[in-house]
């Protein structure tokens, strides 16, 4: 009985000791979700579930590359324009007889015809149509017709020097075109081509002043103001592999606006070779990016381009090959920072005088 009664204190004093220490211990909180790294160098849960995966890095070049898609479409705009107004005879002069030029044109291919028809003493209308595929700085223009006319009132009474006033549009109704898109992620860079369809419009008013300084030369000066929209439809990127910020593009209109200050001179050299320079400095404004872009990380993304600056310039040569038949050779271009850039389209042409 006295065995029985010691084992029982002891027992009961070595409980209440642990009983005592376990109060006494600090209490950590849970950590059910911190994650250490095991002996491979991967992470794993100290409890139920494993710990996620960092994503790819990357949504700030993601962002910037639909910042390239809007530099992109304005180039296109501007090239548009540039293509159109060789259709109103930019390289020709101000004044001269009733014509039709057959033209085929590289640098952008382009081929067509246009030409001018005098409907009064001083009134003259301006048209032509080509189809054209050109490219620059990421996109493609694969087929495009362009159609462009306006009307011209040459105050031929006041004698050789005068006023005078365009006024016209360019129309690019059905245009098939493929952007370009890359961006660079902390596994790799992703490079994206995408298809859609555009349609490209412009309208203009233009005043100057010509003078004949002799029977051989020609000058005018001027100034145009533009208002060019291009509308665009929607798209999303292509299936690729790897595309961790796959974008999708609403359909949207861009827009904007220039001026262009410029001049042109014409001159006869002998009696078979007529030269022409043009230029002009161009400034646009209320430029508006109708992108609005759906990027997976990234939310709706929506570029914004500012007021541009740079200089058209354009030249023809012309043979007289007979009575009323004239060969050309003629350049046009751009040449000013990006988006626009520096870009060059040259060609031929067969021109009648009538």
């Amino acid at each position: 009985m006295a065995r029985f009664t010691a084992n029982f204190i002891v027992s009961a004093a070595l409980s209440a000791a642990a009983v005592l220490m376990l109060i006494n211990l600090p209490v950590a909180p849970a950590a059910a979700q911190s994650c250490l790294p095991n002996n491979n160098g991967t992470e794993l849960a100290n409890s139920v579930g494993a710990c996620p995966r960092p994503g790819p890095t990357g949504a700030g070049s993601s962002g910037a590359s639909i910042g390239d898609l809007g530099n992109q479409r304005f180039n296109q705009m501007v090239t548009n324009q540039v293509l159109g107004t060789v259709l109103l005879g930019v390289n020709e002069q101000v004044n001269c007889s009733d014509c039709v030029s057959a033209f085929g044109s590289a640098g952008s291919f382009s081929a067509g015809i246009h030409g001018r028809k005098e409907l009064t003493d001083n009134l003259s209308l301006l048209a032509g149509i080509a189809y054209t595929q050109y490219s620059e700085g990421g996109y493609s223009v694969t087929s495009a017709p362009i159609g462009a006319f306006a009307l011209r009132y040459d105050f031929t009474d006041w004698g050789a020097s005068r006023p005078f006033f365009d006024i016209g549009a360019i129309l690019t109704p059905f245009e098939k075109v493929r952007y370009s898109r890359g961006y660079v992620t902390s596994l790799g860079a992703v490079a994206l081509d995408s298809q859609t369809d555009a349609s490209n419009y412009g309208a203009y008013g233009r005043a100057g002043w010509i003078s004949r300084l002799s029977p051989r030369d020609e000058v005018a000066a001027s100034v145009e103001v533009w208002q060019l929209w291009q509308r665009v439809n929607g798209y999303s990127d292509p299936a690729a592999a790897f595309n961790p910020f796959d974008a999708s593009i609403a359909t949207g209109t861009d827009r904007t606006n220039l001026v262009k200050l410029g001049g042109q001179w014409t001159h006869l050299f002998g009696s078979s070779v007529e030269g022409n320079i043009n230029g002009g400095w161009v400034q646009s404004f209320a430029t508006h990016s109708g992108i609005v872009a759906s990027v997976t990380g990234d939310g709706n993304v929506v570029p914004t381009i500012g007021n541009q600056g740079w200089f058209e310039y354009g030249g023809r040569l012309g043979f007289r090959l007979a009575k009323g038949w004239v060969a050309d050779l003629f350049v046009n271009g751009t040449i000013g920072p990006q988006p626009v850039g520096n870009t060059i389209h040259g060609g031929v042409g067969l021109r009648i005088n009538y």
